[in-house]
């Protein structure tokens, strides 16, 4: 194989856009890695922001005539390292992409370059009477083209699904540098394998992702909303499994524990968590004509089931203030202690109580400190593991109780990643979750794709 041609590489990058829309050396520091603490990254050729899917192809029959890797990149609102730059490759950021393209009201949906933030179509949907229901923590920083390549959940999946759920065409630039439209604007549509299926949660291992089209729903009914602690962590569960039962399906069932309430008071001078108890549950309903009896019938379960507090809100301001607080989590937390190492592990409902009590065990034993919070109502949780990057007897016991909470959540059947993605930080736990078969079949895709295995490579899998 040739050897990279780095200074006929960036000659010809430099004819394939304009020059402020092409950076090397320390201008490109700024975009070496996402938001994970613990994860490497290099330092790249070059950081590109293509405008269109075409300068996007340009730039890619750049990289794949000289053999030279590339990481496309959003906000870097990630967790787990999968838009962090590798030595001497090319980062292309799509963050320049950001035109929604339309919103159609008549077939209800929307099309948007891979840059556009979440919340930017959210209210753009709002606007026309329609909804966007996927709703990661980070929606206000986030990308469409993120949240695809990463599935990103949110806090409304327990209602709702995730972005998977909600996409239905996608434009993908393919690592040759040919431009390929997968699915269709329809709801229904079953030619062929379904590549869209494929390329949603790829972290683009397999193409890049430049235009995302996506269906829309009617807008909800105004949220109404309910908090509540408890004394105890299974006190809490018990409260939660019995309105996840119920005929009334709430649309938002957070979970904060403890240390993650104390955290996120601390973080943000404005937050008015309620102290001093072992757990809190945010519960919302956005049901048309009974949301609002809902979130009575939430009250009433939580206080049956021993809550120590109970505050109903039927006003967006209360319920707004709630949603912040907990979009602050991860933040917050990693403000407290320095560094962290951030979980998105996913359990059946049923095992949560195994669990919470694992992650205790597993703090207690290693003498490191986890938070968690999350998506109760799906069984997806966010340990938090706390270190001091410059003690390296914390960053290897933070490391040790990673892979331990990992190895937990897949011996109680459920999965290393919920939402995250697996980047780099999780790479070398897929082995016991997905077996040697499994792998060598996912291996073999990504040759399909990527034959040189330039697109994101060392990432995934």
């Amino acid at each position: 194989m040739t050897a990279p041609q780095p200074t006929t590489a960036l000659a010809q990058l430099a004819l394939a856009l304009p020059a402020a829309q092409l950076l090397t050396g320390p201008r490109a520091d700024a975009y070496l890695r996402d938001q994970s603490d613990s994860t490497p990254a290099g330092t790249p050729l070059a950081v590109v922001f293509p405008a269109s899917t075409e300068q996007v192809a340009a730039v890619v029959r750049v990289a794949a005539a000289h053999r030279i890797p590339i990481v496309p990149q959003g906000a870097r609102t990630g967790l787990a390292g999968g838009a962090n730059a590798i030595e001497a490759g090319i980062v292309v950021n799509l963050t320049k992409m950001n035109t929604i393209v339309t919103v159609d009201t008549v077939d209800q949906t929307a099309t948007v370059q891979a840059g556009v933030r979440t919340y930017a179509l959210a209210r753009a949907a709002a606007a026309v009477g329609l909804f966007y229901p996927p709703d990661p923590g980070s929606w206000k920083g986030s990308t469409l083209g993120g949240n695809v390549a990463t599935n990103a959940g949110g806090m409304r999946c327990v209602k709702y699904g995730v972005t998977g759920n909600f996409v239905r065409r996608l434009t993908v630039v393919l690592a040759d540098g040919s431009i390929v439209h997968t699915g269709q604007r329809t709801i229904k549509g079953v030619s062929g394998y379904d590549l869209t299926a494929l390329l949603v949660g790829s972290e683009g291992t397999l193409g890049i992702i430049t235009e995302i089209t996506v269906g829309l729903l009617p807008a909800p009914a105004d949220a109404s909303g309910v908090s509540a602690t408890f004394a105890t962590t299974e006190a809490a569960l018990a409260a939660a499994a019995v309105i996840v039962a119920s005929n009334r399906r709430p649309s938002v069932l957070e979970y904060l524990d403890g240390p993650c309430i104390a955290a996120i008071n601390d973080f943000d001078p404005e937050s008015r968590l309620p102290a001093d108890a072992a757990a809190l549950l945010l519960i919302q309903s956005d049901q048309a004509g009974q949301a609002h009896a809902d979130v009575e019938e939430y009250a009433q379960i939580l206080k049956a089931g021993g809550a120590s507090t109970v505050s109903v809100a039927h006003d967006p301001e209360h319920l707004d203030e709630l949603m912040s607080a907990r979009r602050l989590l991860q933040p917050a937390l990693q403000a407290a202690r320095g560094s962290s190492l951030n979980e998105d592990v996913t359990v059946p409902r049923s095992q949560l109580p195994a669990l919470l009590a694992g992650l205790t065990e597993i703090s207690r034993e290693l003498a490191v400190p986890i938070g968690t919070g999350g998506h109760l109502g799906d069984g997806n949780l966010h340990p938090v593991i706390g270190f001091d990057a410059a003690v390296p007897a914390q960053v290897d016991a933070a490391h040790r109780a990673f892979a331990r909470v990992i190895a937990l959540a897949i011996t109680l059947g459920g999965s290393a990643s919920g939402e995250h993605g697996i980047g780099l930080l999780k790479k070398d736990h897929l082995d016991d979750e997905l077996g040697p078969v499994l792998l060598d079949l996912q291996r073999r895709v990504k040759k399909a794709f990527d034959p040189d295995s330039i697109l994101n490579p060392g990432k995934k899998l």
